[in-house]
């Protein structure tokens, strides 16, 4: 068995091994990301050329710490590639000399600095083995493994740490707050993030030269602890330079270093950079970018940037689905050119066709088609125009409507998780019901909302929140009403377990209109519920007020959703998802409950793909009416919310 004590030793910013194991051959050792002694050693993973050369692993941790051996198994390749034999007894040794390596830095990951490790081939140390040993087939390997004791920060340092921060936004974790403190496990990755802390602390003050000096370490076995040193040089403050723009084709150098926003003379802020580099993503028209920062500091600490990026194809198309039993399937599609005159601008055409299945009829079909014209980047970079014109036939259970809608205005990123909205909105429509017969409605208005989005990803989130909020005063014509309509919605995602396989989710909406009588209002202003996006098992839209004496409903001038689910991952690849929903519409501006509630639960499989989750869901109406149905099967991609 050979000896990896790692015993009281100090050099000026590293760490120096003073024992290893005899007999190895001298290849580079690296620790804390310092190479410490020889010469580069090639990946012990990669096969070497010969015979199959078939082992068993018996792997052997003394102690009791489960999740410790079970570290040591994943680093081992003798464990993970039992099932396959090696390239000849050289590959076979190959494996067992990286594992070495690979299972001390574990150790060394999980504060163990006095362990042992044994790796024997039929019995003898591979260490000691010659490459042209020749081995019997299958060849018994027998990892051993002394974890030693844990060892604890006697001393954690940080010379030159950066001030407070003046501004929340620079705030960056303090290292003791990362593990980095006395009494810790010494764990060699808390170093590192000691060490990683400290500098990006400067970096968020504007020393963008930031770096690491001064990494010394002490591993005393007659105490088992370790004393530890890391430090900073800030380097100047700095200040954005020039930026420069390479790779760009059809769009305009100028208007993409505009679009950073990396202004000159602007104190640096990595935050940024961030900022700068999802704000090019946003214009869709680039398949890689990255945003350098200069190896060297012009006069008065001026740091030039570099962006490098490679176009997309400039015209786009898609294609979309959707189906549920009660509302039928759907489909879609888009055609986008998304730099007309190179500066990002998009212009983009959809069309859509739902209800299909229950119906052929055409006459009985929802179709939409429309076109949108965005321009990036209008009075600030964060700033966007957006106008559309849109023309629409939508058949319901609840109403039939014709309409032709126009809009434009801006939309306005105030943070990465901020973003408002401000549009101006006209409409032409003809509704017709059996509750009112055939009606006209002409609305003139304006929208105006905010979102803040920190949820980890939209299509299928994990942790975060979403809270949206719109208000919308408009004047309809054909009545003379002045109404305004409020809505707001709040979602919110808590994941755990390792990786976070469990996710509970829930939702909240909120609706009210002011102003005027449902009667004398359009109905697509009016609040419905119902529908794969709203409270599962009834159909879309057809939760509304009750009409006296009919089985007729109509919009109302509230509305109350809410929605939990519960999500669990079986599988990389297959999750399964319970949840409950809840409806109510009021004919009241403010509800008085005197409406029923309406519930919904149900149960769904999730298949998980690069695009997002494929969302097969079945629900029931808990408080089933004459009109609903007895069961709902959804289907679609994306969480439901």
């Amino acid at each position: 068995m050979k000896n990896l004590l790692f015993r009281r030793c100090v050099a000026s910013a590293a760490i120096a091994l003073a024992s290893v194991f005899a007999g190895a051959p001298a290849y580079g050792f690296e620790l804390f990301g310092i190479k410490i002694f020889g010469k580069d050693k090639p990946d012990p993973s990669e096969d070497v050329i010969g015979e199959p050369q078939h082992y068993a692993v018996t792997f052997n941790v003394s102690g009791e710490d489960s999740a410790l051996k079970k570290k040591l198994e994943s680093a081992s390749t003798l464990v993970k590639d039992d099932e396959k034999p090696a390239s000849g007894a050289a590959g076979l040794l190959a494996k067992a000399r990286g594992d070495y390596r690979r299972l001390l830095s574990t150790l060394y990951g999980e504060g163990r600095y006095g362990g042992t490790i044994s790796i024997t081939i039929d019995g003898k140390e591979a260490a000691d083995l010659p490459p042209d040993t020749q081995l019997p087939d299958p060849a018994a390997v027998v990892v051993t493994i002394d974890p030693g004791p844990l060892f604890h920060f006697g001393e954690a340092n940080i010379v030159n740490p950066a001030p407070p921060a003046q501004h929340h936004n620079d705030e960056v974790p303090l290292p003791a707050n990362e593990g980095y403190a006395t009494g810790e496990i010494a764990r060699s990755g808390t170093i590192l993030r000691a060490e990683a802390l400290t500098v990006e602390a400067w970096r968020q003050q504007g020393h963008a030269k930031a770096k690491a000096i001064d990494r010394r370490v002490e591993a005393a076995h007659d105490r088992d602890v370790v004393d530890a040193t890391v430090g900073a040089d800030p380097g100047p403050v700095t200040y954005y330079g020039d930026v420069s723009v390479s790779g760009a084709e059809r769009m305009d150098p100028a208007y993409v270093a505009y679009m950073t926003d990396l202004s000159r003379g602007k104190e640096f802020d990595p935050d940024d950079l961030e900022r700068a580099n999802k704000r090019l993503s946003k214009l869709e028209v680039f398949r890689a970018l990255r945003i350098e920062e200069g190896a060297e500091l012009g006069p008065g600490g001026s740091l030039p940037i570099s962006v490098i990026v490679q176009e997309r194809l400039p015209r786009r198309f898609g294609v979309g689905a959707n189906y549920s039993t009660i509302d039928g399937a759907g489909f879609e599609a888009y055609w986008m050119h998304r730099n007309l005159f190179g500066r990002a601008e998009r212009l983009r055409f959809d069309a859509k066709v739902a209800g299909l299945g229950p119906t052929v009829d055409p006459a009985e079909l929802t179709y939409r088609a429309g076109v949108t014209f965005t321009k990036p980047g209008v009075y600030t970079p964060d700033t966007d125009f957006i106008a559309s014109l849109i023309g629409e036939r939508e058949v319901l259970d609840t109403y039939t409507r014709n309409a032709v809608t126009a809009q434009a205005g801006f939309t306005h990123m105030f943070t990465n998780e901020l973003q408002g909205k401000l549009f101006g909105v006209a409409s032409r429509s003809q509704f017709e019901d059996d509750v009112f017969g055939k009606r006209d409605f002409m609305t003139i208005g304006m929208l105006g909302g905010l979102t803040y989005d920190s949820r980890d990803n939209p299509a299928d989130a994990t942790h975060g929140i979403f809270l949206d909020g719109t208000i919308e005063p408009f004047y309809e014509a054909e009545y003379g009403n002045f109404a305004t309509r409020f809505q707001g919605e709040a979602r919110g995602y808590l994941g755990f377990g390792e990786d976070r396989p469990f996710v509970l989710a829930g939702r909240v909406k909120l609706g009210s209109i002011v102003g005027a009588d449902s009667a004398e209002l359009p109905p697509d202003k009016l609040f419905f519920a119902g529908g794969g996006g709203s409270v599962r098992g009834y159909g879309y839209r057809t939760i509304g007020v009750p009409v006296a004496g009919t089985n007729e409903v109509i919009g109302g001038r509230s509305l109350i959703e809410a929605s939990a689910e519960i999500r669990a991952k079986v599988t990389d690849s297959i999750g399964v998802v319970g949840f409950i929903d809840a409806g109510y519409v009021g004919e009241e501006s403010f509800p008085n409950f005197d409406e029923d509630l309406k519930l919904g639960a149900g149960a769904g499989l999730r298949y998980y793909t690069g695009l997002g989750p494929i969302r097969l869901d079945l629900a029931v109406p808990l408080d089933r009416g004459p009109d609903d149905p007895s069961v709902a099967f959804y289907v679609g991609i994306g969480q439901a919310f």
